[in-house]
Parts: structure tokens; sequence; C-alpha cells
């Protein structure tokens, strides 16, 4: 048994990767914070507006299945070098956008790039852990809350004093060079001794699913899609949501790091379930947690109590994603996990490109966020069903190490 997983160099190895998660992931939030400025400038309805988060979903979970394949020939210390310089590009672009189409094009550079700041980063620490493999998922994963979290307060300042593309052309310097010099301590790679079934085995998945791998990616996947949608409409709209009650964009981005910060704590309490019980019961946990969020939200319209309700909604949602990379690497070989991870990953982040643009066409149909609200609780509840059937469907595992069937 290599006595590499779960080392000193595997912690420090985890504190680097959370600090790069928290710049690269920059890109997933930026159009969200900016999105009722850009519905103004262009003079868009709330579904065209947007337009350029769908765009930079889609190209996000794209990313993620092409960049995981990648890490699992080459390394994550170039596939992270090459995505900053290309989105330190997409923010170049997009500040010097003059039409939602445009801009939509550059988001989507923007999340291409962003994706390597992920799943690719989940997978590759995944790998460097066994008995703490949970909550050092969780940990990475924190990255993508933090950022979203962390650069809407940072920059404030220069958004209401410069405008978004000033935004723009700031994390196109600081994303570039904050991650290229730091990918440089990523370049060690795990010997192959280390990357075994037997090496990476954990007692964390006590049953096994009558799925083949590839069957379990699939399903999966669904799961994914249909829990994200639910997720996206309070991520994505919260600070228009806020805006259309008056309260303005400010309070919408406080209440958006509210959320992401309770996402933070969620996924490192999740991360230390996953350790306990697997990941199949703390996504479903997490699933059905969210459902109950995602209700408080419908009566919700007082500013304090609109921050309470996310910070629930936070609180109950963080943990879900992460599970799904748990679940990957509890059932299928650890040499795939970066495109098994990046498969997966892909579907969730598909949900939320979906959700979000779905959320803001139904509130043009209806002029308000109710039926969004309707449309995320059905979708969960899809989630809800997947995962109570991976669960009731599994049979005890009869040694360490068993997985899906072939």
């Amino acid at each position: 048994m290599s006595d590499i997983l779960d080392s000193r160099y595997s912690w420090t190895r985890l504190a680097l990767t959370l600090g790069i998660a928290t710049v690269g992931n920059a890109g997933m939030w930026s159009i969200i914070v900016i999105m009722p400025e850009v519905q103004s400038e262009f003079a868009v309805g709330r579904g065209d507006a947007s337009l350029p988060y769908t765009v930079t979903m889609v190209c996000f979970a794209l990313g993620n299945l092409v960049i995981g394949s990648a890490v699992d020939r080459f390394g994550v210390a170039r596939a992270l070098a090459a995505a900053a310089l290309l989105s330190s590009l997409g923010y170049v672009l997009a500040s010097l956008s003059g039409s939602i189409l445009m801009l939509s094009l550059a988001q989507g550079i923007v999340g291409l790039g962003t994706a390597a700041f992920f799943g690719p980063l989940m997978a590759d620490i995944s790998l460097w852990f066994r008995r703490k493999r949970g909550i050092a998922v969780a940990v990475a994963a924190s990255g993508n809350y933090l950022a979203g979290a962390i650069w809407p307060f940072l920059l404030a300042g220069v958004l209401a004093d410069q405008g978004w593309r000033a935004v723009y052309l700031t994390l196109a310097v600081l994303v570039s060079a904050l991650v290229v010099p730091a990918t440089v301590l990523l370049r060690r790679r795990l010997p192959a001794s280390s990357l075994t079934a037997e090496a990476q085995s954990t007692f964390s998945a006590p049953r096994v699913l009558p799925f083949s791998p590839r069957a379990l990616m699939w399903i999966l996947a669904a799961a994914g899609v249909a829990c994200c949608v639910a997720m996206s409409m309070p991520q994505v709209h919260i600070v228009a949501f806020c805006v259309d009650l008056g309260y303005g964009p400010a309070v919408g981005a406080e209440m958006l790091s509210v959320m992401l910060l309770g996402g933070v704590a969620s996924r490192l309490i999740s991360g230390m379930i996953a350790d306990k019980l697997g990941g199949i019961p703390t996504l479903l946990l997490g699933s059905v947690g969210q459902m109950i969020a995602l209700a408080l939200y419908l009566p919700s319209e007082g500013a304090a109590t609109l921050y309470l309700v996310s910070l629930i909604f936070g609180l109950t949602q963080g943990g879900i994603v992460p599970a799904y990379t748990i679940i990957v690497r509890e059932y299928m070989p650890a040499k795939e996990a970066g495109a098994r991870v990046g498969f997966v990953l892909m579907a969730t982040i598909l949900g939320m490109a979906l959700g979000g643009w779905l959320s803001g066409v139904i509130y043009d149909m209806t002029g308000s966020y109710q039926l969004a609200l309707v449309n995320g609780i059905i979708w969960n509840g899809g989630n809800i069903a997947i995962m109570l059937v991976l669960l009731l469907t599994g049979r005890p595992k009869r040694g360490r190490g068993a997985t899906a069937r072939a």
C-alpha cells in the first residue's frame, strides 16, 4: 500500500488546489453579478440577459469533460496553465463586447477555461487521498463557492466606479498572474503503484450497484441534470430577484455570498459524511435539503427573510455536486477518474445552464420567479427518485474495493 496517499504532501497539495480553484473559478460567477447591468446596457429581457450565463455553463460543462480527459493523459499542471490563459483571453474579449451575442461568445471562452478549476481539480486531488477522500474533494470543490463569495466583494469598488468591463479586465490580469506560476507546484504525479484498485479502495461505499460503469455514468448524469436545474434558480437569479424587489444589486450580491459561504460549510460537512456513509447517501441527504430550501423561497420577499433562506439553501445544497465525484471514485477505476468525473460533472453543469435559462424564460412569461421555483422543486424530485433507486437497488459488498459490475 502506497504511503503517499493521505500524506503531508497530499494535504499541502490540497491547500494549493483550494487557492488555485478560488482564483480560477471567478469566471463562473462574474456574469451573475453583472447580469442586471448587462440587461440594462443592452436593453434586453431577463431571458436574453441570461444567455451569456447559459453559454458560459455549456462551455464550462464541455471543458470539464475535455480537460478532465486531458488531465488523465498529461497531468493537471499543464491543463491549468493553459486554462488560465484561455480564461484571461475570454475576459478581455468580453470586456470589448458590443452586444449580448458577442458577450455570450466571449463568455463561452471564459467558461471553457474556468472548467479546469472544477471537475479536473477535484478528480486530481481525489487520487491523493484514500481515508479522507470525501473531505479532500469537498475542500477542493469549496474553491468554486469561495470564488463566488470573495470576488464580488473584492471587485465591488471597481464595478461601482468603472463598470463591469473594468472588472473583466482586472480578472484577466489576476487569473493568469496568480494561477500560471502556481501550477508549477502541481507537476508531481502519483506513481502507478498508488493508482491500483487496492491502493485507491475505501471502506466508504457499503453497497454494490447492479449497473455497469457506463450505465451508472448515464444514471448519474440524469441525476446531475435534475438536481442542478433546481439548484440554478437561486444561484443564478438571486441578484436579479433582489433588483426586482427594490433592494439593489449590492444586496443581491451579498445574498449570493451568504448562500455560497453556506455552501462551503455544507461541502465540508458533506465531505465528512461521505467519508462515513459514502457518496450516494450524502447526495440524497443534500438533495432532500435543497428541495426544502427551494420551498422556503416561495413565500419569502423581505430582505431579512431572504438572507436567512439563502443561508439555509447554501447549507443544504453545497455538498451535492462534490458527492458525484465521490460516487464516481467509489465505483469506477482510478486511472479514468478525470474523464469519468468530467462526464458526470458536465451533466450537472448543463443542468445549471438549462435551469438558469429556464428560470429567465419563466420570469419573462409570468413576471415573477414563483413558477421558476416550482419548476426547480419538480426537477429536484426527479433527482431524489434516482438517488433512492441507487440506494435501494444496491446490495452489501463482500470485500473491500468492490465496484459496479463490469
